[in-house]
């Protein structure tokens, strides 16, 4: 069944085409908290279309990119060379733990107003003239 979501589902953890991709040119780097597998190209090859070394995550599960911790986001974007296994990655005071993106969930974020909001919508403030198309 695993074989079969890889066919024809990109959203659960890879497909068939990034497997074999990544087993002809990857090179595993580390793994994170969440289970997601980190890859580089072997022996540090540098692409000559881009002019760096080409990284990438297989996610566990849902591919989101927020499931991605700061530590291993530096090292995907090339901001820094070390990954948080050689060099451990400390959080910032500010900076807050990974919560799943709540969209589309009764926990989303509706704004004042919206009419999925909870609570009486306000009025609006009597500048609103709806068209008829007799006047």
């Amino acid at each position: 069944m695993k074989w079969l979501s890889q066919l024809f589902t990109w959203w659960n953890e890879q497909t068939l085409s990034t497997r074999i991709h990544t087993f002809f040119h990857g090179e595993r780097v580390g793994e994170d908290e969440a289970g997601n597998i980190y890859y580089r190209w072997k022996n540090n090859r540098i692409d000559p279309a881009l002019g760096f070394n080409r990284r990438w995550v297989i996610f566990k599960g849902v591919a989101e990119g927020s499931k991605v911790p700061p530590g291993w986001y530096g090292w995907l974007h090339h901001m820094t060379d070390e990954t948080p296994v050689s060099a451990p990655y400390t959080p910032r005071e500010w900076e807050k733990s990974y919560t799943p993106n709540q969209t589309g969930t009764p926990n989303a974020w509706r704004p004042q107003g919206s009419t999925l909001a909870a609570g009486v919508r306000p009025p609006t403030g009597g500048d609103y003239q709806a068209w008829s198309p007799e006047a």
